[in-house]
Protein backbone atom coordinates (compact mmCIF):
# COMPACT_ATOMS: atom_id res chain seq x y z
CA UNK A 1 0.00 0.00 0.00
CA UNK A 2 1.22 3.46 -1.32
CA UNK A 3 1.97 6.21 1.69
CA UNK A 4 2.42 8.46 -0.78
CA UNK A 5 -0.51 10.82 -0.88
CA UNK A 6 -2.03 11.78 -4.22
CA UNK A 7 -0.57 14.98 -6.00
CA UNK A 8 -3.59 17.13 -6.46
CA UNK A 9 -4.45 17.33 -2.98
CA UNK A 10 -3.76 19.90 -0.25
CA UNK A 11 -2.33 19.62 3.17
CA UNK A 12 -5.82 20.40 4.53
CA UNK A 13 -7.38 18.34 2.53
CA UNK A 14 -4.97 15.62 3.41
CA UNK A 15 -5.74 16.22 7.37
CA UNK A 16 -9.66 16.49 6.30
CA UNK A 17 -9.54 12.91 5.07
CA UNK A 18 -7.62 11.82 7.92
CA UNK A 19 -9.74 12.55 10.51
CA UNK A 20 -12.82 11.28 8.53
CA UNK A 21 -10.87 8.11 8.42
CA UNK A 22 -10.13 8.50 11.97
CA UNK A 23 -14.32 8.81 12.84
CA UNK A 24 -15.75 6.49 10.39
CA UNK A 25 -16.32 2.90 11.59
CA UNK A 26 -16.57 -0.22 9.89
CA UNK A 27 -19.78 -0.85 11.01
CA UNK A 28 -20.67 2.61 9.32
CA UNK A 29 -19.44 1.56 6.07
CA UNK A 30 -21.28 -2.01 5.91
CA UNK A 31 -24.31 -0.07 7.02
CA UNK A 32 -24.38 2.32 4.17
CA UNK A 33 -22.87 -0.23 1.59
CA UNK A 34 -26.17 -2.65 2.86
CA UNK A 35 -28.94 0.14 2.13
CA UNK A 36 -27.16 1.13 -1.16
CA UNK A 37 -27.00 -2.25 -1.91
CA UNK A 38 -30.96 -2.48 -1.50
CA UNK A 39 -31.53 1.19 -2.93
CA UNK A 40 -30.06 0.03 -6.44
CA UNK A 41 -31.47 -3.31 -6.55
CA UNK A 42 -34.86 -1.69 -6.66
CA UNK A 43 -33.79 0.73 -9.41
CA UNK A 44 -32.50 -1.52 -11.61
CA UNK A 45 -35.38 -3.46 -10.98
CA UNK A 46 -37.40 -1.01 -11.89
CA UNK A 47 -39.07 -0.66 -8.77
CA UNK A 48 -38.08 3.07 -7.94
CA UNK A 49 -40.05 4.76 -10.55
CA UNK A 50 -43.14 6.58 -10.54
CA UNK A 51 -46.12 5.60 -11.46
CA UNK A 52 -46.14 6.93 -15.33
CA UNK A 53 -42.56 7.19 -15.61
CA UNK A 54 -40.40 5.36 -18.28
CA UNK A 55 -37.11 4.65 -17.80
CA UNK A 56 -34.93 1.29 -19.09
CA UNK A 57 -35.89 -1.77 -18.79
CA UNK A 58 -35.00 -3.47 -15.80
CA UNK A 59 -31.38 -4.74 -15.26
CA UNK A 60 -31.92 -8.54 -13.63
CA UNK A 61 -28.63 -9.15 -13.38
CA UNK A 62 -27.78 -6.33 -11.33
CA UNK A 63 -30.83 -6.32 -9.35
CA UNK A 64 -29.55 -10.02 -8.71
CA UNK A 65 -26.01 -9.01 -7.68
CA UNK A 66 -27.28 -6.52 -5.59
CA UNK A 67 -29.75 -8.53 -3.84
CA UNK A 68 -26.87 -10.89 -3.19
CA UNK A 69 -24.39 -8.29 -1.96
CA UNK A 70 -27.50 -7.03 0.50
CA UNK A 71 -27.54 -10.57 1.31
CA UNK A 72 -23.99 -11.43 1.90
CA UNK A 73 -23.75 -8.39 4.33
CA UNK A 74 -26.83 -8.58 6.47
CA UNK A 75 -25.08 -11.22 8.82
CA UNK A 76 -22.39 -9.20 9.50
CA UNK A 77 -24.59 -6.18 10.50
CA UNK A 78 -27.09 -8.24 12.35
CA UNK A 79 -24.40 -9.10 15.25
CA UNK A 80 -24.71 -5.47 16.39
CA UNK A 81 -27.83 -4.11 15.16
CA UNK A 82 -30.58 -7.11 14.58
CA UNK A 83 -32.93 -5.21 16.82
CA UNK A 84 -33.34 -2.05 14.17
CA UNK A 85 -32.59 -3.89 10.86
CA UNK A 86 -36.71 -5.33 10.90
CA UNK A 87 -37.76 -3.07 8.00
CA UNK A 88 -34.10 -3.79 6.00
CA UNK A 89 -35.20 -7.63 5.97
CA UNK A 90 -38.83 -6.75 5.28
CA UNK A 91 -37.43 -4.60 2.43
CA UNK A 92 -34.52 -7.28 1.01
CA UNK A 93 -37.39 -9.83 1.09
CA UNK A 94 -39.56 -7.93 -0.87
CA UNK A 95 -36.90 -7.17 -3.36
CA UNK A 96 -36.10 -11.12 -3.90
CA UNK A 97 -40.11 -11.73 -4.48
CA UNK A 98 -40.03 -8.59 -7.16
CA UNK A 99 -36.86 -9.93 -8.54
CA UNK A 100 -38.17 -13.67 -8.87
CA UNK A 101 -41.93 -12.10 -9.93
CA UNK A 102 -39.80 -10.35 -12.65
CA UNK A 103 -37.20 -13.10 -13.82
CA UNK A 104 -40.64 -15.09 -14.16
CA UNK A 105 -42.03 -13.02 -16.51
CA UNK A 106 -38.81 -11.94 -18.66
CA UNK A 107 -38.32 -14.12 -21.45
CA UNK A 108 -36.43 -17.02 -21.87
CA UNK A 109 -33.16 -16.65 -23.68
CA UNK A 110 -32.62 -20.21 -24.85
CA UNK A 111 -32.83 -21.43 -28.57
CA UNK A 112 -35.53 -21.18 -31.15
CA UNK A 113 -37.22 -20.22 -27.96
CA UNK A 114 -36.39 -23.20 -25.63
CA UNK A 115 -36.48 -22.96 -22.05
CA UNK A 116 -33.22 -23.18 -20.46
CA UNK A 117 -32.80 -26.27 -18.68
CA UNK A 118 -32.30 -25.14 -15.05
CA UNK A 119 -35.40 -22.89 -15.63
CA UNK A 120 -37.42 -25.84 -16.63
CA UNK A 121 -36.05 -28.07 -14.01
CA UNK A 122 -37.68 -25.36 -10.95
CA UNK A 123 -40.54 -25.16 -12.77
CA UNK A 124 -41.30 -28.97 -12.26
CA UNK A 125 -43.50 -28.89 -9.21
CA UNK A 126 -41.99 -31.87 -6.66
CA UNK A 127 -43.54 -34.98 -5.69
CA UNK A 128 -45.73 -34.52 -2.40
CA UNK A 129 -42.78 -35.36 0.38
CA UNK A 130 -40.12 -34.41 -1.65
CA UNK A 131 -37.65 -31.48 -1.38
CA UNK A 132 -38.47 -28.75 -4.14
CA UNK A 133 -35.88 -26.32 -5.88
CA UNK A 134 -35.47 -23.81 -3.21
CA UNK A 135 -35.39 -26.74 0.00
CA UNK A 136 -32.31 -28.45 -2.52
CA UNK A 137 -30.81 -25.41 -2.81
CA UNK A 138 -30.19 -25.24 1.06
CA UNK A 139 -31.75 -22.01 0.87
CA UNK A 140 -34.94 -22.19 2.19
CA UNK A 141 -35.41 -22.58 5.58
CA UNK A 142 -37.97 -24.97 6.15
CA UNK A 143 -39.10 -25.47 10.35
CA UNK A 144 -38.31 -28.52 11.86
CA UNK A 145 -35.04 -29.32 9.43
Amino acid sequence: MSTQPPPNLSEEELRQIEAEMERITVDDVLLQTLVTLINLAARKGGLARRPGDEGPPPDLEQMHQAIEGARAIMPLVEARHADKLGPVRDTLSQLQMAYAQLKQAAPAAGPAGEEPAAEAEQRESPQPGQAGPAQKSGRLWVPGQ
